[in-house]
């Protein structure tokens, strides 16, 4: 029997039931054609952040009584391809602790394969509402019941109830999302004036990981203007960010309008763009102008920025080429040089 070289590899020889999610920029089902092809060099992670694959692997193997849950941080080269060392060493770990006999794994074993993640360099911890948001897809998708807190949020939401909304849960906002369908939505949005900031702020870090209806979208978009207009910059930059999963011209050309007004494109704005709205980068005229801005402003992290964004796929050839062709004398002409410089250091 041939070794095994790759956790997809490993998942496979176990025969268990196994499904992913991207973890780094959202929580999105990833599929195992994706890791096979990343793991065996043919693919560049689709999604990085923070030069990393993120993942959440929800597993059953063998008599298992519950799945268990990796989450697990692949470095990245800098073609954004996996960087094994780490993976293998993990790898190697995983055999030795669980025995070469991979399809019997699961019938015992289930406190190693949990001991496992325990100083891990691989293992990282999503932040609460990553985990709020795989929870909720998870279960969804497996057909099963919402949590507790879900019928609160949907009472309060909907308008149908008066509920101190400090006594929400994040969990039930996640799961409200995640099943939410179109008169839903257009509800929402009808009441999304009405709703204090805090709970906007919750709900719009569960909102980016979904495609929104136009309604939503613009109502989120006025919520973000208004915060704006009286220096709330948290709100308008959660309002960016949950409107950054939605393929819609108006999501573009909010984007546009922001990009094209200095006093508006800060660094925290420039940053919900990049790090949640990123298709919207693959323009032939918003990217150029996003680098410009990028490289105007002193206060942004023109290297780090241009970096990240550089790793995902879709974006690596255009981010050169914009780079390449900014006119001498630029600001971003100026950042090339310094980083150039510092490099060479």
């Amino acid at each position: 029997m041939q070794p095994i070289k790759t956790l997809d590899e490993f998942f496979t020889r176990s025969g268990g039931e196994v499904t992913l999610f991207h973890m780094g920029r959202h929580v999105a089902p990833c599929p195992r054609e994706s890791l096979a092809a990343f793991e065996s060099g043919e693919l560049a992670w689709p999604e990085p952040w923070q030069s990393q694959a993120r993942l959440a692997i929800v597993f059953r193997l063998g008599d298992m009584p519950e799945p268990a849950i990796w989450f697990l941080a692949l470095p990245l080269d800098e073609q954004g391809m996996i960087a094994p060392a780490q993976r293998d060493a993990f790898l190697n770990r995983l055999l030795e602790t669980l025995g070469r006999a991979v399809a019997q794994v699961g019938r015992k074993e289930t406190a190693d394969v949990d001991h496992l993640m325990k100083d891990n360099p691989l293992a990282f911890t999503p932040s609460v509402t990553f985990q709020a948001m795989l929870n909720a897809r998870a279960t969804h998708e497996r057909g099963l019941a919402a949590s507790q807190h879900f019928e609160p949020v949907e009472a309060y939401l909907s308008g149908q109830q008066t509920i101190d909304w400090q006594a929400l849960g994040l969990q039930g906002i996640a799961d409200y999302v995640v099943r939410m369908d179109t008169p839903d939505a257009e509800s929402l949005a009808l009441r999304l004036p009405e709703l204090p900031t805090t709970v906007i702020h919750s709900l719009c870090y569960c909102l980016e990981h979904q495609p929104l209806p136009e309604p939503l979208v613009v109502a989120l978009r006025r919520c973000g203007e208004d915060a704006a207009q009286v220096g709330d910059i948290e709100t308008l930059c959660a309002c960016l960010r949950a409107v950054g999963n939605t393929d819609a011209s108006a999501v573009g050309d909010w984007y546009t309008a922001l990009l094209n007004d200095t006093a508006a494109c800060g660094p925290d704005v420039l940053a919900a763009i990049a790090g949640r709205g990123w298709g919207y980068l693959e323009d032939a005229e918003r990217l150029p102008l996003f680098l410009q801005r990028l490289a105007e402003d002193e206060r942004s992290d023109f290297a780090a920025v241009v970096r990240d964004i550089a790793l995902i796929p879709r974006l690596r050839l255009p981010v050169m080429m914009a780079l390449r062709d900014a006119p001498t004398g630029t600001p971003i002409q100026r950042r090339l040089a310094l980083m150039m410089s510092q490099r060479n250091a």
